[in-house]
């Protein structure tokens, strides 16, 4: 009778730790009065609390934005999509574009720790985030029909200043064009002379 109450203890004190994880509702030890107790023992239920809590305990840090540093590129650089052979080509852009500062938009100056300081006198204010997505792929008020908007539904600056956001929409057009939108050689005459100067 004793380890019977000492079982039964024990039980709770691993359904506790079951529902305070909010995994409560995923065991079932008893049915209704009509079907037979299910017995499950708590050496058979510890390794389950443990793995769960193991896993909560687990998750990543946020990852701290620093300017110049993009050690963070080949995990969110996975996570958007982009092949590995393309990542040492894309860190270089990053670098170019935003500082590897998500939060930048065009014509901001950032400190070390990727916070807008102030601007600069440029007109470019549409470009947006790590790559520096520029209005004419996103901004719905530029025609209607920026690939971004219409087909990806990405319509606002806000959403590419999320970093795996922005990513992601890079590398949709990337599978467009290559890297020409990041590529002044490849905007025509007007861009001569910064075509030169990224040389």
């Amino acid at each position: 009778m004793h380890n019977l109450i000492k079982n039964k203890r024990i039980i709770g004190y691993i359904l506790c730790i079951y529902f305070a994880l909010g995994l409560g509702s995923h065991l079932v030890l008893a049915s209704s009065n009509s079907a037979p107790v299910v017995s499950v023992s708590a050496i058979q239920l510890a390794p389950l609390a443990q793995l769960e809590i193991k896993h909560v305990v687990n998750h990543p840090a946020p990852i701290a934005f620093k300017h110049g540093d993009i050690s963070w590129l080949p995990q969110l650089a996975a996570q958007a999509g982009w092949p590995e052979k393309t990542w040492n080509r894309l860190g270089q852009i990053i670098l170019r574009e935003s500082g590897g500062c998500p939060n930048r938009i065009g014509s901001s100056i950032v400190d070390k720790n990727c916070n807008i300081i102030g601007y600069t006198k440029a007109t470019n204010k549409s470009d947006s985030g790590l790559l520096q997505i520029n209005g004419v792929n996103w901004d719905p008020k530029r025609s209607g029909t920026q690939l971004l908007c219409a087909e990806y539904k990405i319509c606002t600056q806000e959403q590419l200043l999320d970093a795996v956001t922005n990513l992601k929409a890079g590398y949709i057009l990337y599978q467009k064009a290559g890297w020409d939108p990041w590529d002044p050689c490849a905007w025509g005459p007007a861009y001569a002379a910064r075509c030169k100067a990224s040389n």
